[in-house]
Formats: C-alpha cells, sequence, structure tokens
C-alpha cells in the first residue's frame, strides 16, 4: 500500500502549465501563444501560484522577465514532476492501442476462479483488454498463442520462462452432503469407495484417485466404483447432483465448499506431484501489462 499524500500541500495544479511555459520561454506572451491561453489568463495562473507559495518566482528586467531564486528552485521540481506525469499518460495511453492480453488456463478453473474475477481486473484497469483461451487441448503453457498462463506443471519451466508460484497443490474429495448423509460425519476413506467415484480421465497424469489413496495410506478394494468424465467442470457439476464424489486440486470447488452445496466427507488430503504457477515468457515482462496482471492475480489468490 502506498504511503497517504497531503494533497493540501499542492498549489493550484492547472497553474503549473502557465508558470512551466512562462519560465521555460522567458515570456508571458510566448507562453500564451503556445498554451493557446490569453496573456491576462497566463498572468492569473502566475498570480495564483505565488500567492499560494508565497513566494515571487520572476523578476522584471525592463520589459523582459527572469525567474527569480526561488523560481529557478521550484522550476526544477515542476519541470520534473510533469515530465514523469506526461511519461505516465504517454505509457497508459499506449495500452489503449495494443492488442488484448491474451491468458491461457484450463475450462474448470476459468468458469470456477477466474472469469467471476475479470471484471474487478477491468474496473480497476479499463485500458487494458483480456481475451481469456481456454481452448488449449494440453496442460502446458502454449507460448505462441498466450502471453500469461495460469498452469499445471509437473516440472518448473525452463531459465526463458518466468515463473511464479500460485495455487497449493493439494488434493482432496468433494461431495454433496446429502450424499452422505447416512454416514453423518464419521465417513472414513475406506468407506468412499460405497459411492461412485468421478474420475477425470484428463487429469490422470497429474492426480488420481490411486494416487490419493496411496497417498494416504489407504488399500482399497479394485472392484470400486467409478465414472469417468473428461473435465473437472463436469465432476463438479455431478458431485452436486449427489451423483459422485469428486477429486479436485486447486481453488476450483471453493465457492461449491463455502456455500454448503459441496463439503470434504474426509479430512485426508494429498499434497499433488506438481505445482500450480503464473507463467509468461520473460521478454514479456517488458510490457507493463503482464506485471500488472500477475500482480493483480497474486493480489486475488492471496485474498482467499
Amino acid at each position: 500500500m502506498f504511503d497517504k499524500l497531503d494533497l493540501r500541500k499542492l498549489p493550484p495544479l492547472k497553474s503549473l502549465k502557465g508558470f512551466e511555459a512562462t519560465a521555460r520561454l522567458q515570456s508571458v506572451r510566448a507562453a500564451a501563444q503556445e498554451l493557446n491561453l490569453t496573456h491576462p489568463a497566463v498572468s492569473h495562473q502566475i498570480q495564483t501560484l505565488e500567492n499560494a507559495l508565497a513566494v515571487k518566482l520572476f523578476t522584471r528586467h525592463g520589459r523582459a522577465i527572469r525567474l527569480s531564486n526561488e523560481g529557478e528552485i521550484y522550476y526544477k521540481f515542476v519541470r520534473e514532476a510533469l515530465a514523469v506525469l506526461i511519461s505516465g499518460t504517454e505509457k497508459i495511453s499506449n495500452m489503449a492501442s495494443f492488442p488484448a492480453l491474451k491468458i491461457q488456463t484450463y475450462i474448470t478453473l476459468s468458469i470456477r476462479w477466474l472469469a467471476p474475477r475479470l471484471h474487478q481486473f477491468q474496473v480497476q484497469h479499463p485500458d487494458i483488454k483480456i481475451q481469456l483461451n481456454t481452448c488449449n487441448p494440453g496442460w502446458e503453457f502454449d507460448q505462441n498463442n498466450a502471453d500469461i498462463g495460469i498452469i499445471y506443471s509437473l516440472a518448473k519451466p525452463d531459465h526463458a520462462m518466468h515463473w511464479v508460484d500460485f495455487f497449493e497443490s493439494k488434493t482432496f474429495p468433494v461431495c454433496s452432503p446429502a450424499l452422505i448423509k447416512k454416514h453423518g460425519t464419521a465417513i472414513t476413506p475406506q468407506e468412499l469407495c460405497q459411492y461412485p467415484l468421478l474420475n477425470v480421465y484428463t487429469e490422470e497424469n497429474y492426480w488420481n484417485w490411486d494416487q490419493w489413496f496411496s497417498a494416504i495410506d489407504v488399500v482399497t478394494k479394485n472392484s470400486r466404483s467409478t465414472i469417468n468424465v473428461d473435465t473437472a467442470a463436469a465432476a463438479l457439476e455431478m458431485a452436486v447432483n449427489g451423483d459422485g464424489i469428486a477429486l479436485v486440486n486447486g481453488p476450483v470447488a471453493d465457492a461449491y465448499l463455502t456455500s454448503g452445496l459441496l463439503v470434504k466427507p474426509v479430512t485426508q488430503s494429498a499434497a499433488g506431484f506438481g505445482q500450480w504457477g503464473l507463467i509468461c515468457r520473460k521478454t514479456a515482462l517488458s510490457d507493463p501489462r503482464v506485471k500488472i496482471f500477475i500482480d493483480w492475480l497474486v493480489a486475488e489468490q492471496s485474498r482467499q
């Protein structure tokens, strides 16, 4: 967070334009022409600024004017401040002409975590256009078609990539409270096998039921009932409807758990074999929009 600025100490900002132009051109008339104002209007700006500062910024030498000692000191600060503002304004204005920032992530993570938050980013940064891409069939970052990725990886990327650790990698079961109501709160991991286990076959290389049971040291029967689906989004909807128990990794079930539509039937969880992270090309960090979006994502994740 930034420290509070005491804006009461600022002079009338409009008057700084007239002061800067007059000081640089050493002429009120020339400053008025440059700013497309009248001579009296620029003189009034200078008088207003001098009154606010309680110092004389110019001295007269015949018909010419020169900066006073105080004026010379103040001009350096005003010039630097206006230059910084111009630079910042140009940078933000140029962002509006950039193509959309392409964000790659998975369908379920987009639906259940990222997409509901994107409107908040647009409110904070209306000049940055975002294009969400969930069509990539693989799990790896597609640097040719995306600027930033929110991905799950079994290994850290190579040196050409910038990586930020993101969500905790932890797998755990979720289900409708109605599905296990006959067990109350005393269900065991072994008893999960009495219910259909929803298996997302596109996630099997990263986490699956066999790995989860093994990680918590539970031996199960090979005859357990399994329903195979292609996305975690489908598994979550089936779990909400009471059709089975889903195994999730990451924040995709958080909203359901908060609302009570889903519960964790057991307390056991297992660490994943990989890591959730934010990824982009290191060269992409020269685009200020990339850093802005990554910083925003990190801040959103920390609020969980």
